[in-house]
């Protein structure tokens, strides 16, 4: 029966998913482009990124991400080059940016689990500047929509199906043998997201005082001050919830930016957490297409946290940014409310910073009271167009304006006008660097992969029909399919990667094969697996296990290649896959991500001011 519940449950988010697919940013009204005006430069700049949404791909299969999915909802499952490369592109951006401080706006991961975190973290270590991460809704929930209560249990003490589905998911590698990573703790949840986070800045030497350590379970506060003057990160105040209620933890930053020289006042960024979701929505919400992560909460106690922050920024005279994950219309209309009236209490114009949305935009919200909130929304760094932007600000003291410069990144010697502008720029900051191998080789190999993983799609009526037949493991079949021709892509994609590198460069032939390679090399195992031809359902489910065995093997290998080449090498192919996997798209729920769209919200622009009214 709880199968059957478990099935039912997932019918109900999958018509979510659909009709969130559907859900854009529509025509928004323009910000004021004007620069006119005596501005005083306040801050240096800042990098803000967001939506890098880490995948793991090799645990058990899903219905939620299969490629069934991925024919109605774009970003059900991406191209291969991303779940393995696309790590790489937040890597990128902060290695070529290291002098200036960066702030992720959240959705960090995609599926939200451990393994997906380590990777990313091993990157935010790497980096060599200070920077600060704000939750997004991927960030502790299951693919950005799931309020699972991963803590939970029934009277049995058995762990209720949805939560198991969501730590198999989570699971990597898949084989029956690997014990490391098959715990009952490979999910995140949103107060492990925020614990992991705190954990990590408490071990940095350069936050003092050091922070609290976070409890591994357990209600917690957390409030703490920096005793730097010049620290970036110098405010944090956190509660982390267990049980069913742990999606209304959170954790809000205070950002002190970099200032201009002859700047005579700070710019504070207050971080908010747009993702207290609270318990799951009910069936009625989810058919109307709203899931935990798809609307922007913030509960009145983050509010009363923040608001001893703009109390003190309005008596020093310091100039307030707000920010979250959420765009400012995906917040829900109470959350919005409380936090216009918070906002409003500063006498200066006010500005908002946002992810979420994969398409980047300007915006100026007018209010019931007439005061603007200006908005710069990121894009994202997993889905085309992929950007980031350079960020700072000025302010003119006699009309009481603030000018926000917003390069968008990369580019060249000119400003970014077009997508191809955007495209030429990846290009040849990535692509070119790379003597040995020619663009259109690398493109040649991204246009079959991604071609080859569009064609491979199953239907979505196979895929409700696999899933509500009665309870059977055949009936998996469709599922499985599915999952081992991605798995096969993927292994396509790192075969790749050993012939167009040379073997001092990407070093697979070091990587330890799992055991049923036996004798053979690396080649020749993948061969065999690529060519075997399964003949039943457990002939199907253990070729799917071992190929995703060997692929997480592979792409654990990826993080250790630290040369030029590598990294240019894999920053240059998830650039492409994205791209060719963006021009590939005929659904008209993709009209919002059209360059012609995108255009009409401003995104080309880089920078916009904002005044009182």
């Amino acid at each position: 029966m709880e199968m059957v519940n478990c099935k039912q449950s997932s019918l109900i988010w999958l018509l979510a998913a659909l009709l969130s697919g559907c859900a854009s940013v529509t025509n928004l009204p323009p910000p004021e482009t004007s620069t006119d005006g005596t501005y005083q430069a306040l801050t240096t700049p800042i990098i803000t990124l967001g939506d890098t949404q880490e995948h793991l791909s090799t645990g058990f299969p899903l219905h939620d991400n299969d490629s069934a999915i991925d024919a109605y909802v774009e970003v059900a499952q991406r191209p291969p080059e991303q779940a393995l490369f696309g790590r790489r592109l937040m890597e990128w951006v902060l290695h070529n940016h290291a002098e200036e401080p960066f702030l992720h706006l959240g959705d960090v991961m995609d599926l939200s689990c451990r393994i997906e975190a380590d990777r990313m973290n091993k990157i935010f270590k790497a980096a060599l500047q200070t920077g600060a991460i704000l939750p997004g809704n991927h960030d502790g929930l299951m693919f950005g929509i799931y309020a699972y209560g991963i803590l939970s249990k029934n009277g049995t003490e058995k762990v209720i199906p949805e939560v198991d589905h969501w730590n198999k998911a989570c699971m990597r590698g898949a084989g029956l043998d690997d014990t490391k990573h098959k715990t009952d703790n490979e999910a995140i949840s949103k107060r492990d997201f925020i614990a992991l986070y705190i954990a990590q800045h408490q071990k940095d030497s350069r936050v003092k005082p050091q922070l609290d350590q976070p409890r591994p379970n357990g209600r917690q506060t957390i409030s703490w001050r920096s005793s730097d003057p010049m620290a970036f990160l110098s405010g944090i105040e956190a509660e982390l919830i267990d049980g069913n209620l742990y999606a209304n933890s959170y954790i809000a930053q205070r950002l002190k930016l970099p200032r201009a020289p002859g700047s005579s006042r700070d710019t504070i960024i207050i971080g908010l957490d747009t993702n207290q979701a609270g318990l799951a929505v009910d069936v009625m919400d989810t058919l109307l297409g709203h899931s935990p992560g798809d609307l922007g909460k913030i509960n009145p106690d983050q509010i009363t946290a923040i608001s001893k922050w703009v109390n003190e920024a309005k008596i020093r005279g310091d100039i307030v940014i707000f920010a979250g994950h959420h765009n400012w219309l995906s917040i829900n209309l109470a959350s919005r409310a409380l936090l216009f009236n918070t906002m409003s209490q500063m006498d200066h114009p006010l500005v908002y910073l946002s992810a979420h949305t994969h398409t980047g935009f300007w915006a100026s919200h007018k209010n019931v009271t007439g005061r603007p909130v200006l908005e710069l929304n990121t894009s994202s760094l997993s889905d085309w167009p992929l950007a980031y932007r350079r960020i700072s600000f000025a302010y003119d003291e006699v009309k009481n304006r603030i000018l926000v410069k917003g390069d968008l990144m990369p580019r060249g010697v000119a400003p970014t006008l077009t997508d191809a502008d955007l495209l030429a720029a990846w290009n040849s900051q990535t692509c070119g660097k790379l003597a040995s191998i020619p663009l259109d080789k690398i493109q040649n190999e991204d246009k079959s992969l991604v071609k080859l993983q569009r064609d491979s799609r199953g239907s979505l009526f196979e895929w409700m029909v696999s899933w509500l037949t009665p309870v059977c493991p055949s009936c998996e079949e469709p599922l499985y399919q599915h999952a081992l021709s991605y798995q096969r892509e993927m292994l396509q994609t790192l075969l790749q990667v050993g012939r167009d590198l040379d073997i001092k460069t990407h070093q697979l032939n070091q990587v330890k094969l799992p055991g049923f390679c036996g004798s053979k090399g690396l080649a020749d195992c993948a061969k065999s697996l690529l060519n075997e031809k399964p003949t039943d359902f457990k002939s199907s489910t253990d070729l799917f296990r071992r190929t995703a065995s060997l692929v997480a093997n592979l792409n654990d290998h990826l993080d250790d290649l630290t040369t030029p080449d590598a990294k240019n090498y894999m920053t240059c192919r998830a650039v492409q896959a994205a791209k060719i996997d963006y021009d590939l798209i005929d659904n008209e729920i993709s009209e919002h991500r059209r360059e012609k769209q995108r255009r009409k919200n401003s995104f080309f622009i880089i920078e916009a001011s904002v005044g009182m009214n």
